[in-house]
């Protein structure tokens, strides 16, 4: 009996990404990653790169076939401008590049598969990192315009659904400040105009894409956002009060231009009093102000938990945002033990409703969600398939939460899991997996896991 009915049309599906699926094939650049690995592979679980991934640049048309026999309805993943770009500065493009991902778009449609294409997922060239200093720089914002209208002119017959950037807080945090991601740098002020830069860089995508052909069609563009409620450890007012500052610095920092087309008053006032405000002009204010998006992707995996200060901030690498908050461990949290992260279904609801009341319940969905587990094969069964019942606990326990979401009037019109087969992730790699579909990353062998027929049955009843 299906007790949770979601609306027709629902996006049921999964979302990766080019330089985690595709491997390094015939790029003509490297990105950061590319680059990292080559200079430092120890960096790195198992010392494994990004050179094969999940080879799905050579296995695309079987790869896909299997989402279908997952049921997906629609993938999310990403074109890589260090593939598809010959010349960054003229936006000349790569004829292989342009025929692989035409065929890859080709396979998905054929598929009965709705492809959603995203510009750029963490994997900036590293070439404009050395010469521009990459996201800090307004001329890397230009080049990012010349390579997203590249893509709209080239997919924009087929590709309805595109976003702008995945998780862009995480550049600034790996890059900027928290030393995850080349070249990792502890530098505030060049973290806090890297906010700027994003937000004015995916204004810019979206101005070009609402000039299009496919825009006129009706295609539409969004951006993906990683959002991670913040939650004081109690109601005393200055727990509150660093809660309310770190919801400010790493959510409303790209949701509110995103959607609303500024940034927060209070995250200006501090940046400002603190003497570490962006550089922009009124024109690049006004450029972010008058291209929103059409929706909004939210990628959510965990809570943010947060305290008032209990530790003195060590001001001698400069500014940072925990200048103004702890981060608060809870007592008896759930917790996956494989990626160290706290299992809090509710917070998908609470995300929901935000987005109903105070984001004007634009449409959106939610473009990630999952459950990574190092070890999977001891969970392999007689039959071959691992059986992640864990996985499908987790996926219908945040759905429950979903569904009563959408009941009470949020605009969601979809859910995507990370992701549909085992893939490479960045300094992870493989250590997590999150797939519904196992790589065997010897043999390349992908097979279905027990997920992915539960899911299958999912996208079919429309629920569960």
């Amino acid at each position: 009996m299906i007790t949770h009915k979601f609306p027709e049309g629902f996006w049921w599906s999964a979302a990766t990404s080019g330089p985690q699926s595709e491997g390094r094939f015939h790029k003509a650049h490297r990105n950061v990653f590319d680059y990292w690995y080559d200079t430092d592979p120890k960096a790195f679980f198992n010392e494994v790169g990004p050179h094969v991934a999940s080879n799905f640049y050579n296995d695309y048309e079987d790869d896909i076939r299997l989402m279908k026999e997952t049921g997906l309805n629609s993938v999310r993943t990403s074109i890589q401008w260090s593939r598809l770009i010959k010349d960054f500065e003229t936006g000349e493009t790569d004829p292989a590049a342009v025929s692989f991902y035409n065929h890859v778009i080709d396979a998905f449609l054929k598929n009965g598969i709705r492809p959603i294409m995203n510009l750029h997922h963490f994997d900036l060239p590293v070439e404009l990192y050395e010469k521009y200093d990459g996201w800090t720089s307004k001329h890397v914002i230009d080049l990012f315009a010349i390579y997203a209208k590249r893509c709209f002119e080239l997919f924009g017959d087929r590709v309805k659904e595109w976003t702008t950037f995945n998780e862009p807080m995480v550049v600034v945090e790996g890059e900027y400040m928290y030393q995850f991601h080349y070249p990792l740098l502890v530098d505030g002020k060049k973290a806090v105009q890297c906010i700027f830069n994003l937000n004015l860089a995916s204004a810019k995508a979206i101005k070009i894409f609402h000039e299009t052909e496919c825009a006129r069609l009706g295609g539409h563009i969004g951006i993906v956002i990683n959002l991670t409620p913040a939650y004081p450890r109690s109601e005393d007012s200055a727990d509150v009060a660093a809660a309310d500052f770190a919801e400010t610095f790493k959510n409303k920092s790209f949701l509110d231009p995103a959607v609303k087309g500024v940034f927060p008053e209070k995250l200006v006032e501090v940046l400002t009093r603190d003497n570490v405000l962006w550089d922009a002009t009124a024109d690049e204010m006004k450029t972010i102000h008058d291209n929103t998006v059409d929706f909004l992707g939210v990628n959510y995996y965990q809570p943010f938990r947060a305290k008032a200060k209990e530790t003195k901030f060590d001001a001698s690498k400069g500014w940072l945002p925990n200048k103004y908050f702890d981060t608060y461990e809870m007592p008896g949290r759930r917790m996956n033990p494989y990626r160290g992260w706290e299992i809090y279904p509710k917070a998908i609801y609470d995300v929901a409703i935000n987005v109903r009341d105070n984001y004007g319940n634009i449409p959106w969905y939610i473009s990630e969600n999952g459950m990574g587990v190092e070890g999977e094969e001891k969970f392999i069964g007689k039959d071959g398939v691992i059986a992640d019942d864990y996985r499908i606990d987790f996926i219908r326990e945040h759905l429950e939460w979903l569904h009563k979401a959408i009941e009470e009037g949020s605009n969601c019109f979809g859910y995507h899991l990370w992701t549909p087969i085992d893939c490479w992730s960045w300094s992870n790699a493989y250590k997590n997996r999150y797939g519904l579909i196992a790589l065997d990353l010897v043999t390349q062998k992908k097979t279905i896991k027990k997920s992915g027929r539960w899911f299958r049955a999912l996208a079919e009843n429309n629920g569960f």
